[in-house]
């Protein structure tokens, strides 16, 4: 049994669940990025982001369930995530973070052995800041959303069975959070007023 790349995720995990661990390999590469900095986003916590990561995929390794009905693997597998991090939140008490630490070596493509610019690296930081300040403005159903269809790369209707939102509402929801989003981006005074 050879996964490969062209195989669609239901093919693959299929695959997987007959044993052929290849066919893990290339759903996990396809999707760990995505969903990372989904968690990211939402949570605000690189720590607890990594840790819901981890458990996604150990659910996922451990589960013997498949999709329901339509739905897609991704939107199977952001269910997954988006019900552990809801259940530590619960557990725990909802908290966010201010920082997100994002570890390219692990969940990133960065090239071995390069080394990034300072400049650029300083510049990127900064813009990465100014992102989490303007995301961290957003109410939690709009920024929900709006990491959904930037990190997910779900379409509405996925987003929309997800959360259990209707369509229209889910829509209106991205809207709102672009429309915020680059009002704030777009004025850096505003992007430094909400970060203060």
């Amino acid at each position: 049994m050879n996964a490969t790349l062209t195989d669609d995720d239901a093919a693959l995990l299929r695959r997987y669940r007959n044993g052929d661990a290849e066919a893990f390999g290339v759903l996990y590469a396809r999707h760990r990025l995505g969903l990372y900095r989904f968690l990211c986003g939402l949570c605000g916590d690189g720590a607890l982001a990594e840790e819901i990561f981890q458990e996604t995929w150990l659910n996922l390794i451990r589960s013997e369930s498949e999709p329901l009905g339509q739905a897609s693997f991704k939107t199977w597998l952001y269910q997954i995530a988006r019900n552990r991090l809801i259940d530590h939140w619960r557990k725990h008490g909802r908290q966010y973070g201010r920082e997100e630490a994002f570890d390219e070596a692990l969940h990133g493509d960065a090239l071995p052995g390069s080394s990034p610019d300072p400049e650029r690296e300083l510049s990127l930081s900064q813009d990465q800041q100014r992102l989490r300040a303007a995301l961290d403005e957003l109410p939690g159903e709009q920024r929900e959303v709006f990491l959904l269809r930037a990190h997910g790369d779900l379409e509405l209707t996925e987003i929309a069975e997800l959360t259990r939102t209707p369509a229209e509402t889910v829509k209106s929801r991205l809207r709102y959070a672009l429309q915020k989003l680059r009002r704030l981006l777009a004025d850096p005074a505003a992007a430094e007023e909400v970060s203060a």
